[in-house]
């Protein structure tokens, strides 16, 4: 369950009925004759889309969520190209018992997230499948989300100071990414309440972002810290100054650290999608530095333009990730064993669960509904 749900449910971003959940993760029960890459038995996974053009320099790129014709969403989409289901019709999420797919966006999961019966050699027919795939279902959403800039601005080689904003379901994957990367990782926050969670899952840092003067205390030290670069900052970001450093310096060293006194950012990943201070997020950055917008706020914010010019920092969007950075995000996480912290429920349950994640999900857990628990629809009697 993610809080684009609760978006949708509440705003009503979508017509009614709406049936939400863009992070699936099941069994593969039947494929079509041209499918290629899953047959019957395997574990996959469905992210937020499920079709694009295929043509434009975008889907080309694999890079579909930027699709020049427009994405079809998982739910509360448009269909218009042929692939999921009738064009003019709205797609239906996850929150469901069954879902048909192209291909193309579905991501087969490795063995043993589907653990097989002693003897039983159907993989259709496994127990205990809950727990070992349910981890995987919040990879395709806020995995992918926060996945993909971490490795776009220059954190998966590592020695990176990285922000996460916000310690809601992206955060806690952003979180959990940075720190498997080798990024040093401070989680800010306005609950207080979420520093061990933070911590625990890699945060050396936590910052709560409500306590006026510390922040401001914060940024006055990113203002007057001067920075050194390695390399690898110099191929990425580009120098801030005129001359590299010296050949042989600390500073030339590609094995060079991050100072422990050092307090600006060089990525910070926003997650928040309420109302808040962007431009004081950009007041912790340091030259060259990057903040992404991941959070959906639809309200104008302020920010002068001197925040900016005065030490070439950025802002910029990111939106969930395209087929091929999504493969390479399972990859890492199956690697590196990166996976959220979930709570399995019945599907009786989320009405409660979307309330809590209303509620800036102080459990600091993703919330995963169990599709065997949705009610089926009564058979129509023979003489109905």
């Amino acid at each position: 369950m993610c809080h684009t749900d609760v978006h949708f449910v509440k705003e009503g971003l979508a017509p009614y009925p709406l049936t939400p959940g863009h992070e699936l993760a099941g069994v593969v029960t039947k494929v079509g004759r041209n499918v290629t890459k899953l047959r019957v038995g395997d574990a996959v996974a469905v992210g937020c889309m499920v079709d694009s053009c295929f043509g434009c320099r975008s889907c080309r790129a694999y890079e579909e969520q930027y699709c020049l014709n427009g994405a079809v969403w998982t739910y509360g989409g448009e269909t218009k190209y042929g692939r999921a289901g009738p064009d003019g019709e709205r797609t239906r999420g996850g929150y469901s018992d069954a879902f048909v797919a192209n291909q193309r966006f579905c991501f087969k999961l490795p063995p043993e997230s589907l653990p097989k019966t002693r003897g039983d050699e159907d993989a259709s027919k496994t127990t205990d499948t809950k727990s070992s795939l349910a981890k995987y279902a919040p990879l395709l959403c806020a995995g992918v989300t926060t996945f993909d800039p971490l490795v776009r601005y220059g954190c998966l080689d590592g020695r990176k100071r990285v922000g996460v904003a916000g310690f809601g379901g992206l955060g806690m994957m952003a979180t959990k990414l940075a720190r498997a990367m080798r990024c040093d990782v401070v989680a800010l926050s306005s609950s207080p309440d979420k520093e061990p969670a933070a911590r625990r899952m890699g945060a050396s840092e936590f910052w709560v972002t409500t306590d006026a003067e510390a922040m401001k205390e914060k940024a006055e030290a990113v203002k007057a810290q001067k920075l050194t670069h390695t390399k690898r900052d110099a191929a990425v970001y580009g120098w801030q100054h005129p001359d590299p450093p010296p050949a042989g310096s600390a500073s030339d060293s590609d094995e060079a650290t991050i100072s422990d006194d050092r307090v600006s950012l060089d990525v910070i990943l926003d997650t928040v999608s309420a109302p808040h201070d962007v431009a004081a997020l950009v007041d912790l950055l340091a030259p060259d530095g990057t903040l992404v917008l991941l959070g959906l706020d639809a309200r104008p914010f302020a920010l002068a333009a001197n925040a900016l010019v005065f030490s070439r920092k950025v802002v910029r969007g990111s939106l969930i990730a395209g087929t091929k950075s999504t493969e390479a995000c399972l990859e890492f996480c199956v690697k590196h064993g990166v996976f959220p912290d979930v709570r399995v429920i019945d599907a009786a349950k989320a009405a409660d669960a979307l309330k809590a994640l209303d509620k800036k999900n102080d459990a600091a857990v993703r919330y995963v509904i169990d599709c065997e628990t949705i009610p089926k629809r009564a058979k129509r009697s023979a003489a109905a």
